[in-house]
């Protein structure tokens, strides 16, 4: 684990003068004024995560993913997608988690506009008409449609970066929701449930770590005990 870090350049953090004190356990050295993670203690910090959200998806348990960064967006939105799972990969609007309710309207009102379109059931408007609805729509793809699977408050949330993330990582914990996040040494990892120590600024190495938590709940969701209640929960239907 520790070489395969190595190779996606997980262990670059920030410069000394960024460091936040809850990082400093975590660092091995400096190297050209970045400071570099203790590749062992990551590892181990990451195994903890994986096993947390591996149990997590053996219970059927929703994760949200979060990060909006321009070196996450893709990994997260194709990671999450891949999974089945809700995910925020741009800006993140306040209340999101706080006032769900609210935001959920809007999630509802996008799946029944384009349940109408998919229909046909568009047709009985003007040109003008449907050219204004086919224009809310794409405006809320751009912020509720990584949403769409989001039925209720989640069991956890991963966060990329939770410095950047900080309205994300506020909301989670106002509400007690678990947060396991990738976070370099300029974040406070004692917000953080789960932290992992570990570069959050270079593509290769957060899509690893996306990579390893999304497999990881992947293989709690395979769990025999998930898809028994989901057969059981069928057969009642």
């Amino acid at each position: 684990m520790v070489e395969e870090l190595f190779s996606v350049g997980a262990h670059f953090g920030m410069t000394r003068s960024r460091r936040h004190p809850s990082a400093k356990p975590f660092i091995f050295g400096i190297k050209n004024r970045v400071e570099i993670f203790d590749l062992t203690k990551t590892s181990v910090e990451l195994e903890k995560a994986k096993a947390f959200i591996k149990n997590l998806g053996s219970e059927s348990g929703v994760v949200l993913f979060v990060g909006g960064k321009s070196e996450a967006k893709q990994s997260v939105l194709d990671m999450a997608h891949k999974a089945g799972a809700p995910y925020v990969a741009g800006r993140w609007l306040g209340g999101t988690l706080t006032n769900f309710s609210e935001i959920r309207k809007r999630v509802n009102k996008l799946e029944e506009l384009i349940s109408q379109r998919e229909k046909g059931e568009l047709a009985k408007y003007t040109k003008k008409e449907r050219l204004l609805i086919d224009r809310e729509i794409e405006h809320l793809q751009e912020f509720f449609s990584g949403l769409l699977p989001l039925r209720a408050l989640p069991k956890a949330v991963f966060v990329v970066d939770p410095r950047r993330e900080d309205t994300a990582v506020k909301e989670a914990k106002t509400l007690n929701i678990p947060i396991i996040a990738l976070a370099s040494s300029d974040c406070n990892l004692n917000e953080i449930d789960y932290p992992i120590p570990g570069n959050d600024a270079s593509k290769s190495s957060v899509f690893f770590f996306v990579k390893e938590i999304v497999a990881a709940y992947e293989e709690g969701l395979a769990n025999p005990k998930v898809k028994e209640v989901k057969e059981k929960a069928g057969a009642e239907k």
